[in-house]
C-alpha cells in the first residue's frame, strides 16, 4: 500500500458495539404497546383497567380507544405517578379514574367506581424509566443513592432495612428465588459480613460489595464472541430481587391472578407483561390452569416478546414477556 492511500478504518465487532442501555431523560416508552392493543382489542364505550398506571404510556392509548363514552380505571402504588399521569390523560379527554393503591385491592377499587366487571385488563409489571432514573428511589445500581426501593415511600421497610437485618438464609432465598442468582449464598454471606463492619445504606455500597463477592463472568465456549460478559450480571439480579421483596410483588401478582376471573366479563381479555421468570411462571400456570378448567376459552400459546426494532429503540424492553387470557363466554 502506498503512503498516499488512506488507511481503512477498522470496524468494531458487532458484540463490542455500544448499546444504549436506558431511555432518554424524562422519556418513558410503553413496552409492547402494539401487542397489548392487539390482545385487548379495546373498543369505544368499553370499561378497561390498567393495573399499573405508571406515566400513562399504555393508559393514554387505552383511553383513546374507549373514548368518548368508555371508562378507564387505573391504579398505581407509587403516589408520584398519579398527578403527572392525570395531566396527560386530561389532555387526551375521555372518562378515567385514578387510584393510589396496589392492584391487589382492585376489587375494592371497582366497587368504589360502581363497576362489577370490565371488558379488558392490563398489568405491566415493569418499572417506569423515571423511577429507575431517580437516584433517590434506589432502584438502580447505575446511580448512587439511598437503598429505598419502595414503590410507595410512605409505607413498608426499605431495602436497606431488609439488607441489614435479614439472616443469611433469607437473603440467599431472596437472591436465588426472586433473582435467579446462582451465587446467591456467596453474595448473602458477603452482605452479612460487610454489614457487621458498616451498615449498607447506599446503592453504590451494595454494588461494590456484590462485584467483589461475585465478579461478572466472561462467557466462553464454541461460537461465543471473545470477552462477551454475562447479559444479566449478579448486581442486576440482586437489585431486582430486593425490589420484588420490598414491594411484595409476587404475592400481589398471585392475588390478582386469583381474583382475575371474577373481574373479567365473559369474553373479556387480560394481558400481563412480566420482566422476571418467577412472574412469568405464575402468569403462565394461572392461565394454563384456567384454560383447562374452562375459566378461560383461549390463552396465548407462548409469551409474546418485543420485536428487534423495539429492543433496539428501548433496551429496557428486552426481557419483557406478554401473556394474555380471554374469559370464557359460557360461564
Amino acid at each position: 500500500m502506498s503512503d498516499e492511500e488512506p488507511k481503512k478504518k477498522k470496524r468494531r465487532p458487532f458484540w463490542r458495539k455500544r448499546i444504549r442501555r436506558s431511555t432518554t431523560g424524562g422519556e418513558h416508552k410503553p413496552v409492547l404497546l402494539a401487542e397489548v392493543l392487539d390482545a385487548l382489542k379495546p373498543q369505544p364505550g368499553q370499561t378497561l383497567v390498567d393495573c399499573t398506571l405508571g406515566f400513562a404510556g399504555h393508559s393514554l392509548e387505552l383511553l383513546k380507544c374507549v373514548s368518548p363514552d368508555g371508562l378507564l380505571i387505573a391504579t398505581d402504588l407509587d403516589p408520584a405517578n398519579i398527578e403527572p399521569a392525570r395531566v396527560k390523560l386530561e389532555e387526551a379527554g375521555g372518562l378515567f379514574a385514578l387510584h393510589h393503591t396496589n392492584f391487589a385491592g382492585l376489587a375494592g377499587v371497582l366497587a368504589t367506581e360502581g363497576v362489577s366487571q370490565v371488558d379488558g385488563l392490563l398489568a405491566d409489571l415493569g418499572m417506569s424509566s423515571m423511577q429507575v432514573d431517580d437516584r433517590n428511589r434506589g432502584f438502580s445500581f447505575m446511580r448512587d443513592g439511598p437503598l429505598d426501593m419502595r414503590m410507595d415511600p410512605s409505607r413498608g421497610r426499605t431495602a436497606a432495612q431488609l439488607l441489614n437485618t435479614l439472616p443469611t438464609e433469607e437473603l440467599t432465598a431472596c437472591f436465588s428465588e426472586l433473582g435467579d442468582e446462582p451465587r446467591a449464598e456467596t453474595i448473602a454471606v458477603a452482605i452479612v459480613v460487610g454489614r457487621a463492619i458498616k451498615p449498607i445504606e447506599r446503592t453504590k455500597e451494595l454494588r461494590e460489595l456484590i462485584e467483589r463477592a461475585a465478579p461478572v463472568q466472561v462467557l466462553r465456549g464454541p461460537g461465543a464472541p471473545p470477552e462477551r460478559k454475562q447479559l444479566l450480571g449478579p448486581t442486576t439480579r440482586v437489585f431486582q430481587s430486593l425490589r420484588i421483596l420490598v414491594n411484595r410483588e409476587l404475592a400481589n401478582l398471585t392475588h390478582l391472578l386469583r381474583v382475575l376471573p371474577t373481574i373479567l366479563k365473559p369474553g373479556a381479555t387480560a394481558a400481563i407483561i412480566s420482566f422476571h421468570s418467577g412472574e412469568d411462571r405464575l402468569v403462565k400456570v394461572a392461565f394454563r390452569d384456567g384454560l383447562r378448567s374452562g375459566i378461560y376459552e383461549a390463552v396465548s400459546a407462548d409469551a409474546v416478546r418485543p420485536t428487534f426494532e423495539e429492543r433496539r429503540e428501548n433496551p429496557r424492553s428486552r426481557s419483557a414477556k406478554l401473556r394474555w387470557a380471554r374469559r370464557s363466554t359460557s360461564g
